[in-house]
């Protein structure tokens, strides 16, 4: 708690975060508590606790709850990035601060397995590219153009995509429990992005950067199936190390292009602190967590975590922001936690 509670009063002195006084103490305690849980799934993850597969799972059940707090950071850096960085640069120095903090504890199993054989380094490619390209520096442009509100119901249907795509690829077995916990979260995140008024949907309007989100919707479905169907001889972490590679390969002519091309080309510290908070919440930890979810519960269900976004979403609006939660999003929440219950307490 303490390191991370230095590292917010940092962010905060760029001018990043508008923490009010009376409620800085909840939100270093919050974060703290769940950056402690996501360290401890990493130490699980790489196999230095020494704990037994109930507990695993046990784990895996609680990081369902953490792991979309963590991403939610993602609403901030994507909301407060125009101006201070750009789109590609953003994901590119986030992914290279993800590679430099793994690499240390990389190191020593990427030593005994070099050199990467040629299918390895084609996936790593691939899917560096559907996650770290297409869901990273995609996902921050296409901010620039749509609403949160478009953003919020296309990034519904990611989780739904998962739970088909894993029926028919992985083989997973989705129960009529599991498919109404979805239709109870899913109505839930509904709820909250329409603000209670769900007849919206029917007026929204599709913007160039609606496109993009299908695209990084349809990216991560695919980054999810192939992370479980595709076995690999390294651990998670090092496996995240060799694919956030990929992927800076994949974001580096594209970060080029951009510079090139863009006429007034923003990039200030308080862009930088915005890269290293996304590499730091949503990169390491929520990525570490989520493969770790996939393991012990499967694709499908580890999907679902997705639909816990709006409402985490609205809680780091009242603690950043000091915008107050209204009545949908306790409507909307507790939706989306019955759906969440029903899904993680189905029979295995």
């Amino acid at each position: 708690g303490g390191q991370f509670a230095i590292g917010v009063r940092g962010v905060d002195g760029l001018g990043l975060l508008n923490l009010h006084h009376g409620r800085t103490a909840v939100f270093v305690n919050f974060w703290g508590w769940l950056v402690g849980v996501s360290g401890f799934a990493y130490e699980t993850l790489n196999g230095h606790s020494m704990v037994n597969p109930a507990w695993n799972h046990r784990l895996a059940l609680i990081l369902l709850w953490v792991t979309p707090a963590l991403w939610s950071t993602n609403y901030f850096v994507a909301r407060a990035a125009p101006g201070f960085i750009e789109a590609h640069l953003l994901a590119f120095l986030r992914w290279s601060m993800v590679f430099i903090l793994l690499f240390p504890f990389a190191y020593k199993e990427l030593r005994g397995a070099w050199p990467l054989t040629a299918f390895e380094k084609k996936d790593a490619v691939i899917t560096g590219a559907m996650g770290m390209w297409i869901c990273g520096a995609i996902v921050y442009l296409a901010g620039q153009t749509t609403t949160a509100i478009n953003i919020g119901l296309l990034y519904a249907l990611s989780p739904v995509l998962i739970a088909i795509a894993s029926v028919r690829y992985l083989g997973e077995r989705f129960s009529t429990r599991q498919s109404i916990g979805v239709v109870l979260a899913m109505l839930g995140m509904v709820w909250i992005v329409t603000k209670g008024r769900p007849m919206v949907i029917t007026e929204l309007e599709l913007q160039p950067g609606d496109l993009w989100i299908l695209l990084a919707v349809v990216s991560w479905t695919g980054y999810s199936i192939r992370m479980k169907a595709v076995s690999s001889r390294f651990s998670p972490v090092t496996r995240l190390a060799v694919i956030s590679g990929g992927g800076l390969l994949v974001l580096l002519p594209f970060t080029i292009l951009e510079w090139l091309w863009m006429t007034d080309y923003a990039f200030t510290t308080e862009g930088l602190g915005l890269a290293f908070l996304a590499a730091l919440l949503p990169g390491v930890f929520s990525y570490l967590a989520y493969a770790f979810m996939q393991k012990e519960l499967g694709a499908a269900r580890s999907g679902t975590v997705l639909y816990l976004g709006p409402f985490y979403a609205g809680l780091i609006s009242w603690l950043l922001l000091n915008e107050p939660p209204s009545d949908f999003h306790f409507v909307g929440g507790a939706f989306i936690l019955l759906g969440i219950f029903w899904v993680s307490r189905a029979s295995r």
